[in-house]
C-alpha cells in the first residue's frame, strides 16, 4: 500500500495560457530589461502539450496549470503495482471544477514562513512553490499504468468513513489537556472550511478485490 499525503501538489507543473484567438503559450522564466528574473511566455513547442491544452475545457482568455510530471509520477507508480493499493491525499478538483471559469488565473501558489502569495520568482529556492491537483488526470494516468480508481471524495467524507468521529469519541472530554487538542485538529480536518472539503482523496487498486470503506458514502469517482 502507498499513502501519499500533500505529494502531488509539490510537483513541477506546466504554466499555459489561452490566448485569443487560439494561442497557446507556455511560461518561463527569463531575464528582464532590469535585470531580475521575470515570467514569460511563448507558444507552446510541445505537440503532447499543445493537444493536452487544447482539449482542456476553457475560454480564452484564461491561465492555469497542467500537471503533467504528477500525472507521469502516478502512471509509472500503477505501473510498478503488481498487486496493491494507492492512496493520494491533496488539495484539488475534477477536471471541469480545476478548469472553471472563474478559476481564471490558475491554482499556482507560493509560501515562504507563513505568507502566501502568487509570485515563483519572489524568493528563488527558499519558497514553496504549489499547484492544486487536476484529479481527472491523476485517474486518467492510473488507468494507463493498468490500476483501477476504487474511489474518490472529500477529505472529510474519507475521514468520517473511517471512523475519525469514534476514535475521538473515545476520549474523554473531561480530560481537556488531551481531548481539546484532538477535537480540534478533528474539525480542522473535516471542516468545509478547513481542510474538509478542498482536501480529496483518491483510491486507486490493481490485483486485489476490496472496497476500501473510506469510500462507503460520498463517493465521487462519477465527477472524475
Amino acid at each position: 500500500m502507498v499513502i501519499a499525503n500533500e505529494v502531488l501538489d509539490a510537483m513541477p507543473v506546466e504554466l499555459v495560457q489561452w490566448q485569443e484567438g487560439g494561442q497557446i503559450a507556455q511560461g518561463g522564466v527569463c531575464v528582464g530589461a532590469d535585470g531580475r528574473l521575470a515570467l514569460a511566455f511563448r507558444p507552446v513547442r510541445d505537440p503532447a502539450l499543445r493537444a493536452r491544452a487544447a482539449a482542456l475545457p476553457v475560454a480564452a482568455p484564461y491561465q492555469s496549470e497542467i500537471g503533467d510530471a504528477a500525472a507521469a509520477f502516478v502512471r509509472t507508480l500503477a505501473g510498478h503495482v503488481a498487486r496493491g493499493a494507492c492512496f493520494f491525499i491533496d488539495y484539488g478538483f475534477a477536471r471541469r471544477e480545476f478548469y472553471h471559469p472563474e478559476r481564471a488565473q490558475g491554482t499556482l501558489m507560493c509560501h515562504y514562513r507563513h505568507r502566501a502569495h502568487t509570485d515563483p520568482l519572489l524568493w528563488p529556492g527558499l519558497q514553496d512553490i504549489t499547484a492544486h491537483v487536476d484529479f481527472s488526470a491523476i485517474a486518467e494516468a492510473a488507468r494507463e499504468g493498468g490500476m483501477t480508481v476504487s474511489g474518490y471524495c472529500s477529505q472529510a467524507n474519507f475521514l468520517i468513513n473511517c471512523g475519525i468521529t469514534g476514535e475521538l469519541a473515545r476520549l474523554d472530554p473531561a480530560q481537556a489537556a488531551r481531548y481539546l487538542p484532538a477535537a480540534n485538529a478533528v474539525q480542522r480536518l473535516l471542516s468545509p472550511a478547513e481542510m474538509g472539503e478542498l482536501f480529496k482523496v483518491i483510491g486507486l487498486s490493481r490485483g486485489i478485490d476490496f472496497e476500501p470503506v473510506g469510500f462507503a458514502r460520498g463517493n465521487r469517482a462519477g465527477s472524475l
